[in-house]
């Protein structure tokens, strides 16, 4: 007993600290912090108070990023140099995360601005069709096979997000699909002949689509998708009334699709044609 007089049991230790036994053990059995005694009747783990600060280090370390191995290796033999050259480190690491944060962020706030705009222009007694001045904008496209049925559709959709998480490509957490002009007029409205995601950036990638600031005559179309051509003959109706003439394929944003909703009868599409006055 008299061996752990001036100890502390891996209980009392667990709760000073406000972290688990299971922690303790894992970073025992990884070489990280080992007890300063084990009872050999019991196996019960003590520790001395000296340790007490050491673990501080540990958890604060873990705290900031780095990983086990990296606190092991730093911590068999660091000083004020070694210290001060790893945190500076670390703090390049941390702006590397910031960044893509803020990145993720932006993302996600344009997600919820659409949703938003769109749930606002679906609302009862909205026209549902505007005119708008788009910006300039960039899509990441890659093409649908033939047929150019939904699941063509859906895969090339798959292997957009597929290539623009290999290449760690700016594209917003959205789809959409382009549908030739022609397909419209004939009233082939799925016959999608490229699928996309909006980009923040393009710079040298290759695949992408830039689409030029102009006006556009939009409507959100709400329903599953194979009922989607209503919503193109209310548009080209209205297209004629006011006087418009269609001069672009059509480009159609997911809204709120499967991402954000079980229910394909909450589905919103916005769809856009750029325009001109005849």
């Amino acid at each position: 007993m008299e061996k752990k007089d001036n100890l502390f049991s891996i209980g009392e230790v667990a709760k000073y600290q406000n972290i688990s036994k299971q922690t303790l053990i894992f970073y025992d059995k990884a070489g990280v912090f080992r007890p300063a005694w084990v009872d050999p009747a019991n196996g019960y783990r003590y520790y001395s108070a000296s340790q007490l600060d050491y673990l501080d280090t540990i958890l604060i370390m873990k705290q900031i990023g780095f990983s086990l191995q990296e606190i092991k290796d730093h911590m068999q033999h660091y000083d004020l140099d070694s210290s001060l050259a790893m945190l500076r480190r670390q703090l390049d690491v941390i702006d590397q995360k910031v960044a893509g944060l803020k990145q993720v962020r932006r993302r996600v706030q344009n997600r919820c601005d659409q949703m938003e705009a769109a749930r606002a222009h679906c609302a009862p007694g909205q026209p549902g069709i505007e005119l708008e001045d788009a910006p300039e904008q960039e899509l990441f496209c890659l093409p649908v096979e033939p047929p150019y049925t939904m699941r063509e559709i859906s895969i090339a959709t798959k292997q957009c997000f597929a290539r623009a998480a290999a290449g760690a490509l700016p594209v917003f957490y959205q789809c959409g699909v382009v549908v030739p002009l022609e397909k419209i007029r004939a009233g082939q409205y799925t016959e999608a002949a490229l699928a996309f995601l909006p980009m923040e950036r393009a710079g040298q990638e290759s695949c992408v689509r830039r689409l030029p600031a102009g006006r556009r005559a939009c409507i959100y179309h709400v329903g599953d998708y194979l009922s989607v051509g209503r919503s193109y003959e209310k548009l080209l109706a209205w297209c004629g009334e006011q006087g418009l003439r269609v001069c672009s394929d059509s480009y159609e944003f997911c809204i709120n699709d499967y991402l954000t909703t079980h229910d394909e009868s909450e589905y919103i599409t916005k769809i856009a044609f750029y325009v001109e006055q005849t």
